[in-house]
């Protein structure tokens, strides 16, 4: 048998090395990548439960408790997702308890929510008359729950429900619901008696908002 040659034994030596050792900065670098996976599916799971919630409370169980009455509203969970969880945030925060109706428009709208985040009035009507020469959009039929498309609405939330079809809204408001009961109660409000400022002469305060299972 021939002897083995020292520079093929070498060779072989090297082949049968053994892998190569991971060092300790790429295992911690794996590591961070595992927990900013895990964070972000957290994160995600939390997001889709709350809309998930927005969805399922969709169902006309939303209801205003007002110095007038009650009105029940129906939430658009599925189309209007994001801004129903706000609402409702704002709702289970009691943010809307003893707000007023700030402004009434006959035939238009009345509003609720802090008057510092309101538009000028002539925004809403022009030369005292109101303003609907655009074109209609169903969104915008009489009962329609509304808030203002203003990404800076402050430390607030703005509610609308319109009294009647009014289409020059459309560049103003998210709908987000409408009003399924107590629609005699919301004209009841619209025909109060209002200053030059469409404010009402006698306070009209939401007492608070709840589920319909809370009756």
């Amino acid at each position: 048998m021939g002897r083995i040659k020292p520079q093929t034994l070498l060779q072989q030596s090297k082949k049968k090395k053994g892998p190569a050792r991971i060092s300790v900065s790429t295992i911690i670098v794996c590591n961070l990548i595992i927990i900013f996976l895990m964070f972000s599916l957290v994160t995600i799971y939390r997001q889709r439960a709350k809309r998930n919630q927005a969805t399922s409370r969709s169902d006309g169980d939303e209801i205003l408790n007002t110095t007038k009455g009650l009105i029940t509203l129906e939430l658009f969970g599925k189309s209007s997702a994001h801004t129903v969880e706000k609402f409702m945030e704002w709702s289970e925060r009691g943010y809307f308890n003893g707000l007023p109706f700030y402004r009434v428009i006959k035939h238009f709208v009345i509003q609720v929510g802090d008057p510092k985040l309101a538009g000028n009035r002539e925004d809403w009507t022009v030369g005292g008359q109101l303003n609907v020469q655009l074109e209609f959009s169903p969104k915008h039929e009489a009962f329609m729950l509304g808030t203002s498309k203003s990404e800076d609405q402050g430390d607030g939330f703005e509610l609308f429900i319109t009294t009647a079809p009014i289409p020059d809204l459309n560049d103003k408001l998210n709908v987000f619901g409408r009003v399924i009961k107590g629609q005699d109660v919301v004209q009841e409000i619209e025909e109060v008696d209002t200053d030059e400022h469409f404010q009402p002469k006698s306070p009209i305060i939401i007492n608070d908002v709840r589920l319909k299972d809370q009756l």
